[in-house]
């Protein structure tokens, strides 16, 4: 049952929600041809045997994760709702309780910020002290599994077993991928099939309950009861529609009436928050333009870690495939230098946000009489 309803919500996360899947026992007695089908979409959608390998691959060189991508989430900058405005007291968190939280949070994030720079200076002693003992000349240096190797040769076997198990691996996906055609075939016939046994079964029910309720009003002598319970119920719910919809529209006019009265009040406030949101806006184009110019590359993925020499023909850097060819490889300097750009970007505009909100919070606090307002 635990697997079941992990699987289902697994589904419902990654953005199934077919409801024949979700509707089956929690037994896993029935439900064979939909986990086919929620297989198949796994596969197509998610590229589900692409990432098992991805994750699966075993690393015998030290590698690191970079991305020099913008992020594209969208930023939701409406304000509160009338519904969120007016919220009971259920919905209010205590203040206290998100600081101790946050506090929490920055904790972990400076003690995880500690252990990556002791591994990273770990990793600078190894590659350095075992620099020119490797037998490929691009590298020079062991990585962290191949010094482990020289330490204890006996762990070689369980390496040897692990390239063995991934080599199956990718053949085993060679297999399927020049069988691949044939299995989206037969998928598309399940999908046929499904499809007219559900319009099959969709008229069967509408002909047996059509057949059905004649029969049953007239040999039952509770249904004309029944029948009248249902009648009462179903005028109850129009006059109760009819009341919401006459509610919402009163709603809506007194809404309308206050925005409108607000936009005459503070018309000529609201130009000057446009004007200077448009300024805010040509400001960040220009950054973005300035940004996004000299950036032509940009890399997301694991790289390989390689220390270089201090020569200039080879300096600090790493890249995703050990080449001689200097394309291939990115130096770590670059790398720097590309995010402290997007911090500084990212910092003017904390900075905006953090004026904006002082400026609001001083223009309530002016209108409230009696009230001292000291900041933290």
């Amino acid at each position: 049952d635990t697997q079941v309803r992990f699987v289902k919500s697994a589904l419902w996360y990654h953005g199934y929600d077919r409801p024949e899947l979700h509707c089956l026992p929690a037994d896993g007695s029935t439900g064979s041809r939909e986990l086919l089908l929620a297989f198949s979409w796994l596969l197509h959608r998610l590229g589900l045997l692409e990432q098992l390998l991805a994750r699966n691959r075993v690393k015998p060189g030290d590698e690191t994760s970079v991305c020099t991508c913008e992020d594209d989430l969208p930023v939701n900058q409406e304000g509160p709702t009338e519904a969120g405005s007016e919220g009971g007291l259920e919905d209010r968190v205590d203040v206290r309780y998100l600081q101790w939280l946050h506090g929490r949070l920055r904790f972990q994030w400076h003690s995880l910020h500690a252990q990556h720079q002791e591994q990273c200076k770990l990793l600078h002693k190894i590659h350095l002290f075992t620099s020119g003992s490797h037998m490929d000349q691009i590298l020079g240096h062991f990585s962290v599994t191949e010094t482990d190797l020289v330490r204890q040769p006996e762990n070689y076997k369980q390496l040897l077993q692990l390239l063995e198990a991934e080599t199956m691996q990718l053949e085993a996906f060679l297999e399927w991928k020049q069988l691949e055609p044939v299995y989206w075939q037969w998928m598309e016939t399940v999908l046929d099939n499904m499809a007219e046994e559900g319009n099959m079964c969709e008229s069967q029910d509408a002909h047996v309950e059509k057949r059905r309720l004649p029969g049953v009003t007239s040999c039952c002598p509770w249904a004309d009861n029944l029948t009248g319970q249902m009648d009462r119920l179903s005028r109850d719910l129009m006059a109760l529609q009819d009341q919401l919809h006459q509610l919402v529209t009163q709603r809506k006019a007194a809404w309308w009436d206050k925005v409108t009265t607000r936009e005459e009040l503070q018309k000529e406030g609201f130009s000057a928050s446009a004007r200077k949101i448009q300024e805010n806006v040509e400001v960040k184009l220009r950054g973005l333009t300035s940004l996004h110019a000299p950036k032509k590359n940009k890399m997301h993925g694991s790289c390989r870690l390689v220390l270089r020499n201090k020569h200039p023909a080879s300096k600090a850097g790493f890249g995703q495939s050990v080449s001689k060819e200097p394309v291939s490889a990115v130096s770590a300097t670059e790398v720097i230098r590309e995010l402290q750009m997007r911090e500084a970007s990212l910092q003017r505009e904390l900075d905006q946000l953090r004026e904006e909100c002082r400026r609001r919070l001083d223009e309530i606090a002016e209108g409230l009489e009696g009230v001292i307002c000291i900041s933290p």
